[in-house]
């Protein structure tokens, strides 16, 4: 891995590990509790990805550095030096910040491992929710991945098809990379604050149960 795309990865797992910190702040977590959730989520989805493509131990585990960021996310949050603010916004910065950076360092990635461009946008996909999804789930939150409020995998799915898309026209990512994290992060960012939706998968069983009762209402008048 080049400097450069080490140094994006870092800055990714610092802002997942400080949503990470702040969550586990937010539910009254000690200490060991804020490092275990930083961990899962700045570290989560570099593993998932590393695992899948097949490298042997995941380069978050080979490297030390990669624990820097997380640590240094505990501490701030530890210390007050960031912390949420009255409207819960803070949390939700830095989370989309790791989304952007996530899914553009887990695309290159997977391209460089020589995978196809599908694989590399499923991959990249997979680092940029993974960490959140962990995270979520230990601190029993719903992750952000299934929260109907703003959407969270499409702008990672788009920033991974944009990122596809640079490395097969042979652009440099040193100008395309921060546009595309850009876009990303500006997506996620809209999509809550105008509270887009993604479609539901199908109707829920209370609109079933009312539809029921309904036909039943107008088969006895």
């Amino acid at each position: 891995m080049d400097v450069l795309l080490l140094a994006v990865e870092l800055i990714g797992t610092f802002a997942f590990a400080v949503s990470g910190a702040l969550l586990a702040a937010r539910k009254g977590f000690d200490v060991v509790g804020s490092v275990l959730l930083s961990s899962m989520a700045g570290l989560g989805g570099g593993v998932a990805r590393d695992v899948l493509i097949g490298y042997g131990p995941p380069l978050a585990l080979q490297n030390p550095i990669y624990l820097a960021p997380v640590l240094l996310a505990v501490v701030l949050v530890l210390t007050g030096l960031l912390h949420e603010t009255r409207l819960r916004r803070t949390l939700l910065v830095f989370d989309a910040v790791g989304l952007s950076l996530f899914c553009l360092t887990g695309t290159v990635i997977a391209w460089e491992a020589g995978l196809t461009e599908l694989a590399c946008v499923l991959l990249g996909i997979t680092t940029a929710v993974g960490g959140g999804a962990m995270r979520d789930v230990v601190a029993n939150e719903t992750p952000q991945i299934f929260n109907p409020r703003g959407v969270y995998a499409v702008p990672a799915m788009l920033g991974a098809v944009l990122a596809v898309t640079a490395l097969s026209l042979e652009l440099s990512l040193l100008w395309a990379g921060p546009g595309i994290a850009l876009v990303v992060f500006t997506l996620r960012m809209i999509s809550l604050r105008l509270g887009w939706r993604v479609p539901l998968a199908g109707r829920t069983f209370r609109d079933s149960g009312a539809d029921s009762a309904r036909g039943a209402g107008s088969e006895t008048e």
